[in-house]
């Protein structure tokens, strides 16, 4: 199994940036998504989760700023990120529960994902 994220970088607040994921290994459709974060010095953060009926759930800290999506066809999750603040600043990581329904949804419930990526690095100035 493999997770690859792309898209991170540099942006002054108020900026924009689309992170994707790809999923490999696994199968993806059938599988429950999720974005977190870390900043330095702060815990692991969820920050957005998508289930295989395309519901999505955010944390209060984005919701309304960010969007997360799913294609299924080229197995890639995505995050749009709009109106980026300093406090977004952080590593994100794409998560995968690889599931065939019988669970509940993980939503952003970190120690309940089974497959991890890299990170890619988010970075907003003011």
């Amino acid at each position: 199994v493999q997770l690859v994220e792309s898209g991170g970088g540099s942006v002054q607040s108020g900026g924009s940036l689309r992170l994707s994921c790809v999923g490999s290994g696994y199968t993806f459709s059938n599988s429950y998504m999720a974005w977190f974060r870390q900043a330095p010095g702060k815990e692991r953060e969820g920050v957005a989760g998508i289930d295989f009926d395309n519901r999505s759930i955010y944390s209060s800290s984005v919701k309304d700023r960010f969007t997360i999506s799913r294609h299924n066809a080229e197995n890639t999750l995505y995050l749009e990120m709009n109106n980026l603040e300093p406090d977004d600043t952080a590593m994100y990581y794409c998560a995968a529960r690889p599931d065939s329904g019988r669970l509940p949804w993980p939503k952003l419930s970190s120690y309940k994902y089974n497959y991890w990526g890299q990170g890619t690095q988010v970075t907003v100035s003011s």
